[in-house]
């Protein structure tokens, strides 16, 4: 058995003994439960949350999460913020370290077909690319750093593209602990319908010079 693996098994054995011996607050008792822990938790949570995504961590439980603890409007506002400082971090490391460095964290067999968009569209990709559930937020980030697009627009290009699928999960986090608003469901659709709408857009956009593109918006 393999370092990686015990260290694997010592943690769920953790995970599950935390789980037997400390009592945790249920789905529908979270919100209630965060909020007794005072102002300071939600600046808590969205801090592990930037650090722990500058890694190839999903943000995705985070994202549900924040709903659950916090509701739609803190949930949306603070996952994004979070997801922003974390894609700007992991971009500007991989522009920094450079590809030898970076190398290890780009095994996934979707990698050439991120770089070959990006490097096709430049910033109009990470906007799109951010649009697909599928590809890894990490991976994007990393291999953006390593492109020639530039920082600001690949700021605005994640903004955009993060926040349809940010508030669609949100609101989802938020519909589990049963007190979730009708119209903020409608809304989360609407995010959902115009992430799909993007998407399309950007299929029928033709394929420019993207170094173009940067220096129009930078």
């Amino acid at each position: 058995m393999t370092g990686r693996a015990v260290l694997g098994l010592v943690a769920v054995i953790a995970v599950l003994a935390g789980a037997y011996f400390v009592p945790l607050p249920s789905i529908g008792q979270a919100r209630d439960w965060s909020e007794s822990l005072g102002p300071w938790f939600p600046w808590l949570f969205f801090v592990v949350y930037t650090v722990v995504t500058i890694g190839p961590i999903p943000r995705s439980t985070f994202t549900v999460m924040s709903g659950v603890l916090f509701g739609p409007v803190i949930g949306f506002t603070g996952s994004l913020a979070a997801a922003t400082v974390s894609a700007v971090v992991a971009f500007w490391l991989a522009r920094r370290l450079g590809r030898d460095r970076v190398q290890p964290w780009l095994s996934k067999p979707v990698v050439a077909t991120v770089e070959a968009r990006l490097e096709r569209r430049g910033w109009l990709a990470v906007g799109s690319l951010r649009l697909i559930p599928a590809v890894p937020f990490s991976l994007v980030n990393y291999l953006s750093g390593l492109s020639s697009i530039r920082v600001v627009p690949y700021l605005i290009a994640t903004v955009l593209g993060s926040a349809p699928g940010t508030a669609a999960v949100v609101f989802l986090g938020d519909a589990l602990t049963g007190k979730a608003n009708p119209v903020m469901i409608a809304m989360s659709g609407c995010l959902f319908t115009i992430g799909v709408i993007g998407l399309i857009v950007d299929a029928r956009i033709p394929v420019t010079d993207h170094h173009n593109q940067a220096s129009q918006l930078d």
